[in-house]
């Protein structure tokens, strides 16, 4: 078991930036892969950007070159650096570790 808390959402302007930051209760070395997920209202979860074990990325093709997923194992926490943020940005993250999901933190770009 784990619990992942995710932090560092709020309010921005389009074009600002956030970072987000899943702190986790445990060692994180041993996931096979964690990452980033959102859900804005009305519309199912997707795929954010997920780094693996090898520290290989992905990223959906929307944020590519504007977000950039990191992890720090020594501080079992997963960073997702948010820059030109856009009103389409706008949702719930949620952290993910495997099987397991954190609370999420809401996310509002503003025009």
């Amino acid at each position: 078991q784990v619990q992942l808390v995710e932090s560092g959402g709020g309010l921005v302007q389009a074009g600002g930036s956030l970072r987000l930051s899943c702190a986790a209760s445990r060692s994180i070395f041993s996931f096979m892969f964690m990452g980033w997920y959102r859900q804005a209202p009305g519309k199912q979860r997707e795929l954010v950007a997920i780094m693996a074990s090898s520290g290989s990325t992905t990223y959906a093709t929307s944020v590519e070159g504007r977000f950039t997923i990191s992890r720090d194992n020594a501080k079992n926490t997963v960073y997702l650096q948010m820059n030109t943020l856009k009103p389409e940005d706008t949702a719930v993250y949620y952290c993910r570790a495997e099987a397991f999901w954190g609370q999420g933190t809401l996310v509002t770009v503003s025009s």
